[in-house]
């Protein structure tokens, strides 16, 4: 069998922080029991304290990537703990989102080809349905607003994307410099790119040295300029920040 260490790198999951207890292939599903560590347990997944236990809770269920044709479930027991500020709650696990019936890694998978593809197409490749697609990208959207993934912003890209049926648009920020995504917000919204520059800050936005924003985004968002007193000094190139350039090959 594949060492404990290699099969929670393969689900994503650091090694140190969850124990392998079993493995059982039944058909084509792959159910893989896990047990977080001690350090890990009875921890509250809103604010990460250690509380005290409220029940023994009961056997749960994650997706996983698959392995090959295999579809992978992560299986365990998660009890439910009672934390002072949030009540009883599910205690939080190292592999998965509160509230996800997917694990980080098949959730990051599913965002990045909810961008790439349509969502149909990525529900026909992650085998789920595209319904489940949009509630995954609303999460990883949900993370994505934070306040470490904007220092040192100094050349953005702005776009729109689709990513649900009957016109459900998301508003993006990238960070061309690091090639990241750092925000994201509900694209209907007049207001959503006045509402990433007041998160950023007056002094962080004087820093922004080039914007870049495409031809394409929405009607309410191609009249919106930068905000009073916040100023770009320039623009990116069209051609992708590291890509080819155009021209003759060289002989």
């Amino acid at each position: 069998m594949l060492s404990q260490r290699l099969l929670a790198r393969t689900l994503g999951v650091d090694a140190k922080s969850v124990r392998v207890e079993n493995v059982e292939l039944v058909g084509d599903v792959l159910e893989i029991r896990l047990r977080p560590r001690i350090q890990h347990r009875w921890r509250c997944p809103h604010c990460q304290t250690r509380c005290p236990g409220y029940d023994p809770g009961r056997e749960r269920h994650w997706r996983a990537l698959d392995f090959g044709r295999a579809k992978v479930f992560v299986v365990a027991c998660v009890p439910r703990v009672s934390c002072a500020e949030h009540g009883v709650v599910v205690a939080a696990v190292p592999w998965a989102r509160h509230g996800a019936r997917h694990t980080m890694a098949f959730e990051q998978l599913a965002a990045w080809c909810a961008v790439e593809m349509s969502s149909s197409a990525a529900a026909r490749l992650l085998r789920c349905t595209w319904r489940t697609i949009g509630q995954i990208v609303t999460r990883v959207v949900k993370d994505l607003n934070d306040e470490d993934l904007l220092a040192g912003v100094r050349r953005i890209g702005v776009d729109e994307i689709s990513y649900r049926r009957h016109y459900r648009y998301l508003l993006v920020v990238v960070d061309h410099d690091r090639r990241r995504l750092i925000h994201a917000t509900d694209g209907a919204h007049p207001g959503s790119l006045h509402a990433f520059f007041d998160l950023l800050g007056e002094e962080r936005t004087r820093e922004i040295t080039h914007e870049r924003r495409r031809g394409g985004l929405d009607r309410a968002h191609r009249g919106e300029a930068m905000p009073p007193g916040r100023h770009v000094h320039g623009h990116l190139p069209r051609r992708p920040v590291g890509g080819r350039r155009s021209g003759p090959r060289a002989s």
